[in-house]
């Protein structure tokens, strides 16, 4: 999942280097913002399954961390595709 939302932001990226509008500039924040919840969201996963003893407010901070990032991703996307 990580590496299709990198492939994405990548993308987005590009398109948003060769033509500069800001819809572009809005897709490649949404897509960045998208693919580190994504990676935060993989981290708690990979420590939650690691820790001996889990710690309940790191991982409650980290899940609110990646939904928070997946939110303003989504809206950065929706506000690209209606701006």
């Amino acid at each position: 999942m990580l590496g299709f939302s990198l492939g994405l932001t990548l993308i987005s990226f590009r398109a948003y280097r060769d033509s500069g509008t800001d819809r572009l500039k809005y897709a490649f924040v949404g897509f960045a913002s998208i693919s580190m919840g994504v990676a935060v969201t993989s981290l708690t996963t990979q420590l939650l399954f690691a820790a001996r003893d889990p710690t309940d407010g790191l991982f409650i901070g980290l899940q609110v961390a990646g939904a928070t990032l997946f939110c303003v991703g989504f809206g950065e996307l929706y506000y690209s595709l209606y701006r």
